[in-house]
């Protein structure tokens, strides 16, 4: 609790100045556009063949829209403009490429992480595009549609004297940043189990529920690595030039995983959408969209309907 207070009183001696109820200026990495006018934005046309498997039964939430539920998380997959209400970023831009492509208008809801499963079921919005990774658990209850690769990522400080994290032994005796809940925690903690057995030191693992106070902790030398969503960590680098990177790794390690468009099981709604997502790939669409959020890494060379998903824990 000392070290949680500690870091609180640093980060809140940053924000001195600042006046009551105001929010910081978002400031976007060289090369973002966070606008809310998104004049460069990417749009598609109609694609027949993805229109025409639309089940004729599907009800749409809105006419003549599909209507997407987001997560407003973190640049550059989704986060808020300049001026703190529009939403942008890739999962928007692609949102609106799928949208172009089944001839709707797009609607986007603004969901909370813990609410987008209810928030998809009980038909509040016909799909969810929000980084959500395929796994046979989720797959007994949705389906999808992939559109990327999950990736995670090591990032240190810029003058850090580590270089690479590439397997279990690179992190041995390493004071790591990661989230609870997720796939990267499993991940850090199996790799530690397995140095454990092998007699090397034990990671400290740290969590913060605040990316703010998170920065301070590996700033002020309090942890030695943060491990987490390789984009959002890539854009803070690009942004703040405080932190590299020093390895990447799939979300599913040691499987591929794939995030993907999630809609309701058994609506019908997600071959229309892979059609869709093909066509955009083919056409280039889908990489352009990718290179605008400098997310090309994280390409996938064809969209599929269900594939295997990472196993039930």
């Amino acid at each position: 609790m000392r070290l949680r207070a500690h870091l609180a009183t640093l980060l809140l001696a940053s924000m001195a100045g600042m006046t009551a109820g105001s929010a910081p200026a978002l400031a976007a990495a060289p090369g973002f556009d966070l606008s809310p006018a998104q004049q460069n934005r990417i749009r598609g046309a109609e694609d027949p063949a993805a229109i025409k498997a639309i089940p004729s039964n599907f009800a749409f939430v809105a006419k003549n829209a599909l209507t997407v539920g987001i997560v407003v998380g973190h640049p550059p997959i989704s986060t808020y403009a300049s001026d703190a209400r529009t939403v942008v970023g890739f999962d928007p831009d692609l949102a609106q490429l799928i949208a172009d492509s089944l001839g709707k208008h797009l609607n986007v809801v603004i969901l909370a992480w813990p609410d987008w499963p209810l928030s998809l079921a009980s038909g509040k919005v016909d799909a969810v595009i929000s980084n959500v990774t395929v796994t046979e658990e989720r797959k007994a209850k949705f389906d999808f549609s992939t559109y990327r690769q999950d990736q995670i990522g090591f990032y240190v400080r810029t003058d850090s004297p580590i270089r690479q994290i590439a397997e279990p032994k690179d992190i041995a005796g390493l004071r790591i940043i990661t989230d609870a809940g997720t796939n990267q925690e499993k991940i850090l903690l199996e790799w530690d189990r397995q140095n454990v057995a092998r007699g090397l030191k034990p990671v400290s693992v740290q969590y913060y529920d605040d990316d703010a106070v998170r920065s301070v902790a590996l700033q002020s030398g309090r942890a030695d690595a943060i491990l987490s969503v390789n984009a959002a960590l890539a854009y803070d680098a690009a942004r703040q030039g405080k932190t590299r990177q020093v390895g990447t790794l799939s979300g599913g390690w040691p499987r591929t995983a794939e995030v993907a468009v999630t809609s309701r099981k058994g609506s019908g709604l997600a071959e229309p959408l892979t059609i869709a997502l093909n066509n955009l790939i083919q056409n280039g669409q889908y990489r352009s969209v990718l290179a605008r959020w400098h997310l090309e890494s994280e390409a996938i060379a064809k969209a599929a309907t269900n594939p295997p998903g990472l196993p039930k824990s």
